[in-house]
């Protein structure tokens, strides 16, 4: 397998969890207080947001290349 047809593949599959999730959630934990042995922590959830265009363009990109490394191949 061309390494072009892997990146293709690679974009299509990336795209369309881009699609779906539309974002990237984590949770990040900042400590707020520390007295002694006495802490106290805050857990903030934040969420990276990815817009459906780039998904959608990563899909067409993706097909793209596949079709480029399928009219290569002969």
């Amino acid at each position: 397998m061309k390494p072009v047809v892997i990146v293709g593949v690679i974009l299509i599959i990336f795209g369309i969890i881009g699609v779906v999730y539309q974002g990237i959630g984590f949770t990040k934990r900042k400590e707020v207080l520390a007295v002694g042995s006495i802490r106290a922590t805050k857990d903030t959830h934040e969420t990276i947001p990815i817009p459906r265009v780039v998904g959608g363009v990563a899909i067409v990109g993706g097909i793209i290349l596949l079709v480029a490394g399928a009219k290569s191949r002969n």
